[in-house]
Order: structure tokens, then sequence, then C-alpha cells
């Protein structure tokens, strides 16, 4: 058989994982990519904005590059999209919403969109070899879409993030009937959102938030401050009417919060009545029980609009007692200490925070087990690759597919790298790509590594002690220091003993070293290195970073 009738499917970003989502289709001498999504950072990841997957494959072969497809406009599947554009020029296809947010996006980054190409439920564009469709499908976000792909050896289905809401609230209801049609034409392999696969039953619809908001917007005595996704456009449309209807004004905090609204109610997805938007500088022109504040933050981002209220170090507004705060999203694992800071910060304020589950102002966009479990009926694929989850979500929703009649040994529990070969008969695991982690850090992208991020680990645990000595040129005699500055470490004054005995321990390396030549002053700084380490090691039980600085005159 030729590599021509053989399909790879390479998760780049998005297995075993929150985040970060992109999956290469190889077929023959053509790539589709599908999605390029983004992760926030890890609590030890000091000083980084964002993570994105590493694309070193994709840009290896970047003229096989056909098409990038969009499932949605959430930031976890178009985050990264800038990086690749930035040297791949490709049509890019996605609903008009989730372009319209990419175009966003892309101009933050002076990334030119050249080639976006609208699609919509029901249409198909044809990528090398590949012919690609689109589905409705329902999520916490307008205008999401499952994604297939027909082949020459059979059609791939992925879903997307989805889950099956019967009463949404913009009326689209997913697309069950397609799902059905590819099941009866015969489906090569499914690739299914596995972020809920732990949770017994169904999903609630988005609808049931409408009333729990308005419940709030009815008994709230103060000012009412929202935060969801900037991105949730369907959530913000109901904070809006829920607003209009209980008369009260609305602001916008958060720069996302304001470019997403603007963008989708240029575009149609949003509908906000005349006069109910007002500017962050009017709301003291207000009555408190007749604002709303919609604003960024509901993942405790450190300088996002809700931590900086929180923190009292906004620089617009400030929250007081009475006011009520809304938080109209889940914590993303690893987010959930940022976010408990937060709440308990509002709360010390005297402001009353609503946040559970149970409160009924947030509801999930995906599917729980039964709906992953009628997906999986209703297409009835030969391989199953659960996509979209951390490894436990992952393995859950492989049990789910062996429930329904999937034998375990065609239930692909990939990785990110792995190379995943199917033919129309088989399907195994046929080698690795390099992927990972790439650290976006303020304008630089990639040029923060595990040896800074080790840095920085060891910088914020311990600190820095600075030895700078002053040498001759000529003949290596000390002309002044040892002085120690310490950061991080020791407040010198309160530490005149350790210090005293640290430029002690210097000196004698020094000594060792009197009359040597320049050459021997890099293992000079080694030596000071290593004998600091072991004696500050020895009294204190930590480990700073010691930069020794030789001064020659």
């Amino acid at each position: 058989m030729s590599s021509d009738e053989k399909l790879l499917i390479i998760p780049i970003g998005g297995l075993g994982e929150i985040g970060k989502n992109m999956t290469a289709f190889c077929y023959g001498d053509d790539i589709v990519v599908l999605d390029s999504g983004m992760a926030f950072p890890e609590e030890d990841m000091l000083g980084i904005d964002l993570v994105i997957p590493d694309m070193t494959y994709l840009l290896d072969n970047k003229d096989k590059i056909r098409a990038v497809v969009l499932t949605h406009g959430h930031e976890d599947h178009i985050g990264s999209l800038f990086y690749l554009l930035k040297h791949v020029d490709v049509p890019v296809y996605g609903s008009r919403l989730t372009l319209g947010l990419v175009e966003g996006r892309l101009r933050e980054y002076n990334v030119q969109a050249n080639s976006l190409m609208p699609v919509a439920p029901g249409d198909m564009i044809r990528a090398g070899q590949f012919e690609v469709g689109f589905i409705q499908v329902n999520h916490s976000i307008a205008d999401a879409l499952g994604i297939y792909f027909k082949t020459p050896i059979g059609t791939v289905v992925h879903t997307g993030d989805f889950k099956i809401d019967q009463t949404p609230v913009d009326g689209k209801i997913i697309d069950i009937h397609k799902f059905a049609e590819l099941g009866d034409q015969g489906v090569l392999v499914l690739l299914s959102d596995s972020t809920n696969a732990e949770r017994p039953g169904f999903t609630k619809s988005e609808r049931t938030v409408t009333e729990a908001l308005n419940e709030h917007f009815r008994t709230a005595k103060g000012r009412i401050i929202m935060t969801t996704f900037a991105s949730n456009v369907l959530r913000l449309q109901q904070a809006i009417s829920s607003a209009y209807e209980f008369g009260r004004k609305v602001a916008l905090l958060g720069r996302s919060m304001v470019t997403v609204i603007t963008k989708a109610a240029e575009l149609g997805y949003m509908t906000i009545p005349d006069g109910v938007l007002i500017g962050v500088e009017e709301i003291n022109r207000y009555p408190d029980n007749q604002i709303l504040i919609l604003t960024t933050g509901s993942q405790g981002e450190p300088m996002a609009a809700l931590s900086r209220l929180a923190f009292q170090n906004h620089r617009s507004m400030e929250v007081h007692r009475g006011d009520t705060v809304l938080i109209a999203a889940t914590p993303i694992p690893g987010n959930e200490r940022s976010v408990g800071r937060t709440i308990d910060a509002l709360m010390r304020l005297g402001v009353d925070v609503v946040y559970e589950r149970s409160s009924g102002i947030h509801v999930s966009g995906h599917g729980s087990q039964e709906e992953l479990k009628l997906i999986l009926n209703l297409v009835r694929p030969k391989f199953f690759i659960p996509v979209h989850g951390e490894y436990r979500m992952l393995k859950f929703h492989g049990k789910l597919a062996n429930e329904v009649g999937i034998p375990k040994e065609n239930v692909f529990i990939g990785e990110n790298g792995q190379v995943l070969e199917f033919t129309r008969e088989t399907g195994r695991v046929s080698g690795k790509v390099t992927a990972g982690k790439i650290f976006v850090d303020g304008l630089g992208i990639g040029d923060v590594g595990n040896i800074v991020m080790r840095d920085r680990r060891q910088l914020s645990q311990d600190g820095v002690l600075i030895v700078v000595v002053t040498l001759d040129k000529q003949n290596g005699l000390v002309l002044d220091g040892p002085d120690i500055v310490s950061r991080g470490f020791v407040y010198v004054r309160d530490a005149d003993n350790l210090i005293n005995e640290a430029r002690r321990v210097v000196k004698e390396v020094l000594e060792r070293y009197q009359n040597a030549p320049v050459t021997e002053w890099m293992p000079m700084k080694s030596d000071m290195r290593d004998s600091l380490t072991k004696y500050l090691f020895t009294k204190t039980g930590r480990k700073p970073m010691i930069l020794p600085i030789i001064m020659e005159v």
C-alpha cells in the first residue's frame, strides 16, 4: 500500500491538557490544520502571558498545508493562530463570528489576515485531497461548528467543542441529523470532545441561565458586576437582556470585553437596545441599582479587571459594600486558586459573590456522558480518538466508547505529537513528531525556554546573591570588594554575620587565585559560586542564585 493511501492524524496540542487545541490531518502531500489554540499559563510559569503549541512539525511541512479550519472562536482554539499565520500564508475557514474574533486577535499581533474565508453549516470546501464539511453544533459561544473530512480512504468526523442543547438561546439546534447521516454512510474515525466525560447525565441548556440571571437582577439592591469569558457571546447577550428588562445600564470593563461585544454586535450576533450601553466614566451618574458592569477576569487573571477591582488597584473604579459579583464561569483546571483568591478579596470588601455552579448562572458548554454516548451511537465510527481534555477525561471517554460497542483496540488514547496512522481497515500509532509548549512572554515568542523558567523559579523561591569584586587587570590583585548584594534571599542589615561570613568564603577563593592571569577568572567565578552555595545551604537550607561579577581595572 502506498503512503498516499494512509491518513495521518497528528495532535499538535489539546491531548492530556486543557487548551492549545490543534490537530494536523495529513493525506499524501496535503495537510489541513484544525484549530490553533492557546492555554493559560500554570502557576509555576512565572511571567508567562500565554502558552501555545510547538508547531515545529507544521513549520517544517508548511508547503503542504492547504488550509486552516476553525471550530469556534474561543481562545483555546484560535489563540495561537497569529503565530502560525506569521509563517504560513493559507486560507482560514470558520464561521463569521469566529473569523471576526480572529481578525481582532491578528490585528493585535500585527499579522495580516489575507485569506479569512467565512463558512456556514452545510457548506463544503476542498483543500487538496480533503473535502471539508461543516456541521451546526451547540457550545457556549455562537457559531460553533463540527467538522468532517472526506478523504479517499474514508470519512473523519470531529465534533469540536459541543453539547446537545435542545433549547439554545440563539435557536440554532445541533444538527443531529447530519451526524446520523454521516454514520449511515460510514465513518472511519471520530474525534470527540472529552471535557465533561467524567460527568454523568446531560448538560443543562443555556436557556436555564436566563431564569437564574433574572432572579439575581430582581433581588440585587446595588450594582451588579458580572464576569464571564469575553467570547461567551450568548451569556453576554443574556446579561444585557436581563439588564434592559430590569432597568439597568450596562458598562463594559476590560479591553477584550469591549472588543468582542463590539464585533459581535457589528456582525449581528448580539442585539443591544439603544441607550443601554454607557461608558465606565458614566457609572456614577446613575443609582447603584441601575448599573450592570460586564467585566473580564472570570479565571482570576492577575491583570484582568475583576482581579484589579478585588485588590483595589483598578485605575477607573472601585467595588464597595452592597455590590453583587456574578462569576458566570467555571475555573479552568489550574486556575482554581487564583479564582479563590479573587473571591476572598471581594468578600473582604463586603461584596456579595455568587460563583457556585449550583447558583444557576453558569452551565457548561460541553456535553456530559449521555450526550457523548449519543454522538458515538449516531456516528458509529470504526476507530475513535477522544480529544480536548486531560488524560483522565480521555480515558473516561474511551470507556464510554467501549460501552457502546467500539472495541478497545480501536480506541486510541493519544498524546500530543503522536502520529496516528489509518488505512481503510487498520489504525495504529506509527511514530512521533515534535510537540510541546512554546511560551509567550510580552513580545517574545519562544525565547523563554526551560532553562529560563528554571532560573525564574529559583529566583522566586530562594532569591539571588550578587558578589562584586574589582581586580587589577595586570596582576589579579583585589582592588575593591568583595561586596555582596542580596535580593529575595536575606535582608542584609538583619544578617550581618551571615553576609560577613559569605565575604570571608569569597576572600578565601580569591586568595587561591592571587596573581592568576585573566584566563583563570572564569574558573574563579565557578569556584566562588560553588563555595558560596555550599556555605549558604549549610547555614540556611536555601540555594539562592549566585552571580559573581568581576570588574577589571
